[in-house]
């Protein structure tokens, strides 16, 4: 009947338009292509709500990190500032090894005193690596000490190919980084310091009577882009690390040995535009939000409110939302005492099988122990609901 079924053209046609009637069209809207090909020693794009990877060449490879350095410069002056050790109005003052210093400078002069936010602004804007030095001393005491703390706290970040030994990223023989840890620190920049973020979008600061450019040239061309640094080097190449936010989504991209300043800020503009084409972030659940309510044994309430402490969102391709898979993986007996924020089990979110994020199941309030009765009686349903079971 089937030979006879295709022998009829008529009848080909309308199987082959069935065919393409039925056949669902997320199929052929979540075909991907390959990533663009650029000619940087190492690059990555980062999802900056979910972490996720999407796009990397060489990404954990050591190299020459240029300015890139003075984002962890900028980034500990700001922690110093909202952790109340430096206050934006303190004066700093500029000493004869800043002022010497040379390179991209900010034009601070020896022996004037300076004020924090401006040497936040000359550092973020303006490259200054005598701005830099300036505050290093200021906050540590010397370079080298700061370059202590700065390696600290690339060890927190889980920065683990990275090694500072400057403020400024004026080379240094031993001083590296990664494409990956870059974008791990532009991560905690975005999310730890969001007062002092709005500054790496700035175009302009003046100091001195000299006004000066913001050297990222994503700032005038794309307005989702919002930061974050340049950085140049002959050993290093052309660099750069940005930040860019499209209908909710934010993107870091990190590019490093680019063959010139334009084709550093193509390149980046490639990335972006590939991602942002064809993934998207998807909000799962914010913070705080009742996911469960299993029942709690031997306590005070009968059932208890589980979710998670932290937002969960997702990078996928688009249009495959509908085929997430979420699984809440909790103990089949949960006893009381519970503490609020208690550790209880997970939530994983799957795509195909493949795992995209997992994140701890927490109480999301307290219970306490039940009275004697409740507790003999619920020993009891236990024994029988184990023997049904």
């Amino acid at each position: 009947m089937f030979k006879q079924f295709i022998k009829s053209p008529a009848k080909c046609l309308a199987l082959l338009v069935l065919l393409l009637v039925f056949v669902p069209a997320a199929q052929s809207s979540t075909l991907i292509p390959a990533p663009p090909q650029i000619a940087a020693r190492s690059y990555i794009v980062m999802d900056a709500d979910t972490g996720n990877v999407i796009v990397a060449h060489n990404e954990h490879d050591r190299y020459p990190p240029a300015s890139l350095v003075k984002i962890m410069t900028s980034y500990i002056a700001e922690q110093e500032i909202i952790r109340g050790n430096l206050a934006e109005t303190d004066m700093v003052s500029v000493s004869e090894k800043a002022w010497r210093t040379g390179g991209s400078r900010m034009f601070v002069q020896e022996g004037t005193q300076v004020s924090v936010i401006d040497l936040l602004r000359g550092i973020i804007i303006q490259s200054g690596n005598d701005a830099s030095v300036a505050i290093a001393e200021h906050i540590a005491g010397s370079e080298e000490a700061f370059s202590d703390l700065m390696n600290q706290h690339a060890r927190r970040i889980g920065m683990t190919n990275t090694q500072y030994l400057n403020a400024t990223g004026l080379p240094a023989e031993g001083q590296y980084s990664s494409a990956y840890d870059l974008a791990l620190l532009s991560q905690a920049l975005i999310n730890d310091s969001p007062q002092y973020y709005p500054i790496y979008a700035e175009k302009y600061f003046e100091y001195n009577k000299i006004r000066q450019p913001n050297r990222n040239r994503l700032l005038w061309r794309d307005d989702s882009v919002d930061g974050i640094k340049t950085g140049h080097t002959n050993e290093a190449g052309y660099c750069l690390v940005s930040s860019a936010i499209r209908d909710g989504m934010r993107l870091i991209t990190v590019v490093m040995g680019s063959a010139s300043e334009e084709t550093r800020a193509q390149e980046t503009q490639q990335l972006m535009s590939f991602v942002y084409r064809f993934y998207n972030t998807h909000q799962l659940y914010p913070a705080n939000q009742v996911l469960s309510e299993p029942r709690i044994w031997g306590g005070s309430l009968d059932q208890l409110k589980v979710g998670v402490a932290d937002k969960l969102a997702v990078t996928l391709p688009r249009g495959k939302e509908d085929e997430l898979e979420v699984i809440l993986d909790l103990p089949h007996s949960i006893k009381a005492p519970i503490e609020l924020g208690q550790e209880l089990g997970r939530v994983v979110v799957s795509l195909n099988g493949e795992e995209l994020a997992s994140a701890p199941l927490v109480a999301l309030e307290a219970a306490e122990q039940g009275g004697l009765i409740k507790r003999i009686w619920h020993m009891i349903l236990q024994f029988f609901t184990g023997l049904i079971s």
